[in-house]
């Protein structure tokens, strides 16, 4: 596998193998599990409550403000860890200090602005 083509074709069995396990685990999964449908296995099971009423319930848009914030931060998260490996490389310290500290400026002032609206208060 080497040469031009060489990392091509480790992907491609890498994807290979990977869609034939897949594949093995449903098979397997088909043939071993048991088939009877009835009784208790139709009913909606909801962490151990039966189930009463509707099935339709309504959030508020707060739960999903937070959500949206946490998902930011998250990348924030996950932007800093490829950052600080770049940051220890020789020639690269001062400019990629100066993005971060941008980045991490638009995210404060992100939050600054989440936290004037109220957003970050529970009551």
């Amino acid at each position: 596998m080497d040469g031009f083509y060489g990392g091509y074709g480790l992907v491609g069995l890498l994807l290979l193998v990977g869609v034939l396990f897949v594949t093995v685990a449903f098979v397997a999964n088909g043939l071993l599990r048991p088939t009877v449908p009835g009784g208790d296995k139709t009913v909606t099971y909801e962490c151990g409550v039966d189930p009463v009423g509707e099935g339709w319930a309504q959030n508020h848009i707060r739960y999903y403000v937070f959500a949206y914030l946490y998902v930011v931060f998250a990348v924030d998260a996950i932007y800093l860890f490829p950052w600080a490996t770049v940051f220890a490389a020789p020639g690269f310290g001062a400019a990629t200090l100066v993005e971060m500290f941008v980045f991490i400026g638009f995210l404060a002032v992100g939050l600054l602005y989440a936290w004037k609206k109220g957003v970050l208060s529970w009551v």
